[in-house]
This record gives C-alpha cells, structure tokens and sequence, in this order.
C-alpha cells in the first residue's frame, strides 16, 4: 500500500510538472521537440509496417490465384505412380473437392529464332480452372490449353516477352524436351529430343520473376506426349480443399496416408523462402526506425536535464521533508514516460488515419497494371509493438538523467 502511494504521489507531481508553466520556456521548447520527434517516428513505423503487411497481403492473394491449397511431391527422384490406393485414398477425402494431375519439367521453346529454357507446366485446364484463379492472372487472350483441333499454351509474361509472343499468334511456337528413352546421337542430335508445334492463347502474369519468366502451360495430354510419361505417372499432385476445411488438419492426415516418402506442402510452404525474405525485410526495417526512434528519444535526456535545474528548488523542498532519493528519481522518470506517451499517442492515431485513408482513397499510387496504389493493412498487433517499443525507448532515454538528479540537485 504505501509503495502504490508513493507510486501516485510520483506521478502526480510528475503530472503536475509536465502540464505548469515552466519558468524557462526552453524547457517546454524541448518538451514539446521530444514528443514531436517522438510522434513522428511512431507514425513513420505503422505507416512502413502497413505498407509491408500490405504487399505481403497483396502477393500472398496473387500467390493463392496461382498455387493449390497443397500440392503433394516425391521426397526422392522427380516422378510417381498415382495409381495406388494410397492416392486413391486422398482423391476419395471429403475434404478434397480437387484432385489435379502435374506433369513439371524443363525444356527449350524456340519461337522466330528465339530461344529460351522455360518450365513447362502440364495441366487438365478444366481441373486447373477449378483448382486455382489463373484466369485472374491473364493479361492477353485467355486460358486455353486445346481449343478442339490445335494444341495451345500460356506463357507468363516474361517468358512472352523474350520470345515476342503474343495470344492467337498464327505461327506456331516449338516446344524440344530430350528424349527419356534414346541416346544422344552425336551426328543427328534433332532426333534425341520429342518436338511439339503449339500455338498462344493466352498471358499471364502473378507479378513474381520465378513465375513470369520460366514458366509455361500446356495440356497435361500434351506434356505426357513431350517428356514420355506414361498414364497415372505425374510429378506433382495439386489439391484444393473444399471451403471450410481444417488445411492444417488435412495435411496431417494425407501425411500420415502417403507416409515418409512424399512431401505435403501448404500455400506458406510452397512460397517458404519468399515470405520469410518479406518477414527478414520487414523486422529489419523495424529495427532501422526503432535505431531513428532511439536517437529522437534522446532529447528527453535534454528536456530533463533542464527540467531538472529549473526545479532545482522544489527538489531540495521535497527532500527536506523526507521524500526520498528514489522517489524524486521517478517524478522525473514519469515526466518522461509522460514525453513518450504522448508522443506514442498522437503518431500512432496520426498514423492510423494515415493508413486508412491510404485504403480508402489511395493517395499514393504505384500505377503498376496489378494494382494502381500502394497496398496498406493495419494490424493491431503492430500498434501493440510499436506503442511499448515507443515506452521502452522512452524509459531508456529518461533513465539516465532520473538516475543522476540527485547530484544535480546539489549543484
């Protein structure tokens, strides 16, 4: 009990300070720097971590347009059998509303004397449409895979780009894979590699390299033919989950169906290295403004210096009626968290409305073709961390000259 007064008696006195007159009107000066240097860092810390949350948001619903809810690989060699009952097993799921068939693999297009290394995605269009949003994604044309008389494919955009293309060229596009079952011959090499003449139907573009520049779809029937892959044999199985389901708990149990020999990977885990770049950057660009944020606390260290000398008097007052040494400390130390606080509270609402109308109007625009703004997302576990980091740096800036007022309470 009599540590919870003295605790009210410090702040009270140290609220009573912060809000009188001084009489040195730099004190206030300073105060008032403080807690605007202050301020303005909170704001510029929610405003950079929105933006994060925001691209991270905006490509992780790009990602979901073009990645399944979990795709199923090998863990050794490239390729697999699906016609087994434990496959069976994970197609018959309740929670599997789509079961599709990939066949991935390298190979060389050549299009007007242009050629490049791509990844050639085979896929059922119809089981490809329902299973992801890729028609979300295209730019030109549209995604088709056989238009009924002719094989089709659909570049990304880089991949478009490099080799001129663009959709329902009249010239054929020419797809060379090596042959999986001849040998090299050296004096007619052309005839170790399968060739297939395809035409393009359509663009896409997820706004990520690895996907734009390497990678191109065609029919699932047409990759078999290309890289010689027998029926039920695929290099990938990519599922999409009925609306509601426990992703977490589905995965586990298609782990503990297919067993140690198979990888079962979720949206996150399919992207694994890219969003923990996106976490890397984001923390690290956190640390950066709280470094910014601890030198502008450190005109609290100023402020109380002065405050200190300009209540010199009141100090050896209360002191000759038996107020303690640490008592007085946390007066002083309570005027300074008062700096932070407030300065906390006004950059952070400051910042708030800063995002929300970010959201809202869009005043700051990219002018990309995916979006026209910056993408912002306000998340309050950042106001949570940016409000006690404000306080923490606060109490390290107001510790130093709240520890040492009692010998500049002698001068």
């Amino acid at each position: 009990m009599k540590k919870l007064r003295g605790l009210l008696f410090s702040f009270f006195v140290a609220r009573r300070y912060f809000f009188s007159k001084k009489s040195h009107n730099a004190v206030n000066v300073i105060s008032g720097v403080s807690a605007t240097g202050i301020g303005i860092g909170a704001m510029a810390m929610l405003c950079v971590l929105s933006v994060f949350n925001g691209i991270e948001t905006l490509i992780s619903a790009m990602f979901s347009a073009f990645d399944p809810d979990l795709k199923i690989t090998v863990v050794q060699g490239k390729s697999f059998n699906i016609f087994t009952e434990d496959f069976e097993a994970v197609r018959n799921m309740p929670s599997v509303a789509v079961f599709a068939e990939v066949i991935e693999e390298n190979a060389m297009i050549s299009f007007n004397n242009r050629d490049i290394i791509a990844t050639i995605k085979g896929v059922d269009q119809d089981d490809f449409r329902a299973l992801t949003r890729i028609d979300d994604l295209i730019l030109d044309g549209s995604f088709l895979l056989f238009d009924g008389a002719f094989e089709r494919i659909v570049p990304g955009i880089g991949v478009a780009n490099t080799l001129g293309l663009s959709a329902f060229f009249i010239d054929p596009v020419f797809l060379h894979a090596p042959r999986r079952s001849a040998r090299v011959n050296v004096l007619r090499p052309e005839t170790s590699f399968n060739r297939a003449s395809v035409f393009v139907s359509g663009i896409f573009a997820v706004e990520q390299t690895q996907f734009d520049d390497n990678y191109l779809f065609i029919s699932l029937n047409q990759a078999r033919k290309l890289f010689e892959y027998e029926e039920g044999v695929v290099t990938a199985i990519e599922l999409r989950l009925t609306d509601g389901a426990n992703h977490d708990q589905v995965q586990r149990e298609i782990k503990q169906i297919l067993g140690d020999g198979f990888h079962v990977r979720n949206r996150f885990e399919q992207q694994e290295s890219f969003f923990r770049i996106m976490q890397i950057e984001k923390w690290i660009t956190f640390l950066i403004l709280s470094f910014i944020l601890l030198i502008a606390s450190f005109n609290i260290i100023g402020s109380l210096s002065m405050l200190i000398i300009d209540k010199k008097n009141d100090i050896q007052t209360l002191r000759n009626l038996g107020t303690s040494s640490r008592l007085i400390r946390r007066i002083f130390l309570f005027e300074g968290w008062m700096i932070s606080i407030i300065g906390a509270i006004v950059g952070i609402s400051i910042g708030i409305i800063l995002v929300v109308l970010q959201q809202h109007f869009g005043f700051l625009r990219i002018g990309s073709y995916i979006i026209e703004y910056y993408p912002v997302v306000l998340k309050f576990t950042d106001i949570v961390l940016i409000f006690f980091t404000v306080i923490f740096m606060g109490f390290l800036a107001a510790y130093y000259p709240a520890k040492y007022i009692e010998k500049e309470a002698k001068k």
